[in-house]
């Protein structure tokens, strides 16, 4: 019996550490944004909560400062956010396979979702990372010119196209009024 209970402990402890083989490490993502920094009108903050609502993100640097730009999924609407206090610029971000993440609240789920902003398939098939994807239908898809499939935004699946590999995933998570995304 003690045996028993000993191989069911080692199982459980496996299973509770192992990793969610959906998220993808194939390249590194950590994004750190604080809302409460950040007010409406930011586009960023807006799709905080909205089902539906999604952003393409990608980061640059000008004269030591952070900014974000952003475009918005239904309407290709851009905002530049600049990072300017002294945490924000701390953090060491890393967005993906050629910095660029797609981050909203799937309307199929309600969940926070973020994928990476390439097209998995031509990277997987051609090599590189600059594939980019570009909101097609009104926002509800993502679109590769290279190889042209189209994605799902809500889950990141082929919905058009060849059929191949879904977009890769990270965790995404709204901590208060911190939106993250990691892997």
């Amino acid at each position: 019996m003690k045996k028993i209970i000993a191989f069911l402990a080692c199982v459980l402890l496996m299973t509770a550490c192992s990793k969610d083989s959906t998220i993808s490490h194939d390249y590194r993502c950590f994004f750190v944004f604080d809302t409460s920094l950040h007010p409406l009108p930011c586009q960023l903050t807006g799709i905080v909560g909205n089902n539906g609502l999604f952003m393409k993100v990608e980061m640059s640097q000008r004269q030591g400062v952070v900014y974000l730009h952003t475009t918005r999924n239904y309407d290709n609407a851009v905002d530049d956010v600049r990072l300017s206090t002294a945490k924000e610029n701390q953090v060491n971000y890393s967005l993906g396979a050629n910095n660029c993440i797609i981050i909203g609240t799937s309307s199929y789920d309600f969940v926070l979702t973020c994928f990476d902003g390439q097209c998995a398939n031509c990277m997987e098939n051609d090599g590189g990372t600059n594939y980019p994807l570009t909101w097609t239908n009104s926002g509800l898809r993502l679109y590769c010119a290279k190889c042209k499939r189209s994605y799902d935004v809500n889950n990141g699946v082929v919905a058009d196209g060849e059929p191949g590999r879904q977009l890769y995933r990270y965790q995404a998570a709204l901590d208060g009024a911190v939106l993250r995304a990691w892997n």
